[in-house]
């Protein structure tokens, strides 16, 4: 299956949440010319019957697939309904997928949690990018607003894993006409010095990480030349500038190292901190 072939998945649970994802899914599947494939996780529970649980889902289901038709008419749609939890089945599925899409809480847990366990897991262990979704403002305002602030906003490292990051960031701006891409890189005099860089002299710290976000973008601009790209190096941690960013971000893309899923290492502090604090959508990018 190539990457064209490859789905939006969009996961439903009935929640305000899931259904303002399944809205953010459908109109980027359309945007990128992908199907989009609705799913809802039946969890195994020994109180309810599998044929009850099976039509509860199927309703649920049917009604995300009419709400999709009338949001994006035309948008090849397809459902599934897998008997597992909702985090280790979205992550089954996320193999063979483009993106998975999530609300940033569903219908269970406790209400004063800033982020869902299960869509912090998916982020967290997914093979694909996935984008949660946080609860902002109603349609209408959400359309004026990704009109009048196109940007899309990434949080780069001055290392190579900043390279799945960018390619994300740089396709989801080349997606949205007009939309202008924000690069922000956070240093400190530690990571100065531990890259080779300035180590007292704060102002060639500076110029010096202003010079790697140059060299890390340079390739991508000439790629994507119809992207409008402004960098941002920032002194200190990048978190508080993303989670700012991120109010009238379309979307703020971070990255999630590769190998330490099974230690729960899979987020920095900067990407856990953006993902739980955002006040918009967030694409975490397995790099």
């Amino acid at each position: 299956m190539t990457s064209t072939d490859r789905p939006v998945i969009a996961a439903v649970d009935g929640s305000s949440h899931s259904r303002e994802a399944l809205d953010w899914a459908a109109h980027e599947a359309v945007r990128r010319g992908l199907g989009l494939t609705i799913v809802h996780a039946r969890t195994p529970d020994r109180r309810v019957g599998q044929d009850t649980q099976r039509r509860e889902a199927e309703k649920l289901l049917d009604r995300s697939v009419r709400r999709v038709s009338e949001l994006a008419p035309g948008l090849h749609t397809s459902k599934l309904t897998p008997l597992d939890f909702p985090s280790a089945a979205l992550t089954s599925l996320s193999s063979e997928a483009s993106l998975v899409v999530v609300g940033s809480r569903g219908l269970g847990g406790f209400r004063s949690l800033l982020l869902g366990s299960n869509s912090l897991a998916t982020a967290s262990m997914a093979e694909c990018p996935v984008v949660v979704v946080h609860s902002g403002p109603s349609d209408e305002d959400a359309a004026e607003a990704a009109e009048t602030h196109p940007d899309i906003v990434a949080g780069v490292a001055a290392d190579e894993s900043s390279e799945a990051v960018l390619e994300f960031a740089f396709a989801t701006a080349a997606s949205r006409p007009g939309a202008r891409l924000r690069i922000v890189h956070g240093w400190t005099m530690f990571s100065s010095m531990l890259s080779g860089g300035p180590v007292f002299d704060r102002d060639a710290a500076a110029n010096s990480a202003e010079r790697t976000l140059a060299e890390l973008t340079a390739g991508w601009r000439e790629k994507y030349p119809q992207v409008e790209v402004v960098r941002e190096p920032v002194g200190g941690s990048a978190s508080r500038t993303l989670v700012t960013a991120s109010a009238t971000a379309a979307l703020t893309v971070i990255g999630r190292r590769r190998g330490g899923e099974s230690l729960g290492l899979g987020l920095s502090p900067v990407a856990q901190t953006t993902l739980t604090h955002a006040l918009g959508p967030v694409a975490v990018v397995p790099c």
